[in-house]
């Protein structure tokens, strides 16, 4: 069975390739996408592309609706989306993501530290699977994929 997979949420940490490894290390048949994680490239892709704004709103309003057209496509494709909260910034667009997700009827799964449980309980309630670890979130494809 062939899997698309989004990965959403923060991009301060690795657990993006944790997942990468791990399925490919299961042998998973999975397709992972994802936003741009370079925050530069994010961030200036509406100046690069449309031109420079004066106003750092009207700069992060381009950004934002360039960046959506990727992620619409994506989570749009997706079989699963999963969304990461890590502990260190508060991750609007992941919250967005997710609830973008739910409303769409994806199959989603949450990841975050439990000291977010309570901040991120509609998040929580919102999804199929709640998990600590990118580990967990390989078994939970993992098994997806077992034919028992």
């Amino acid at each position: 069975m062939q899997l698309n997979v989004y990965l959403s949420g923060e991009i301060h940490s690795n657990w993006r390739d944790a997942i990468a490894e791990g399925v490919k290390a299961a042998g998973l048949d999975v397709t992972l996408t994802g936003p741009n994680t370079n925050h530069g490239a994010s961030d200036d892709c509406g100046d690069d592309i449309l031109g420079a704004e004066a106003s750092n709103f009207w700069k992060d309003h381009k950004a934002a609706k360039i960046n959506a057209l990727r992620t619409r496509k994506l989570i749009g494709d997706a079989d699963i989306v999963v969304v990461r909260f890590g502990d260190q910034y508060k991750q609007w667009n992941a919250a967005f993501d997710a609830g973008y997700a739910a409303a769409l009827g994806k199959s989603l799964i949450v990841q975050h530290d439990p000291s977010l449980t309570h901040p991120l309980k509609e998040v929580d309630a919102a999804a199929l699977a709640v998990c600590e670890t990118p580990q967990q979130v390989v078994d939970i494809l993992s098994y997806i994929h077992r034919d028992q």
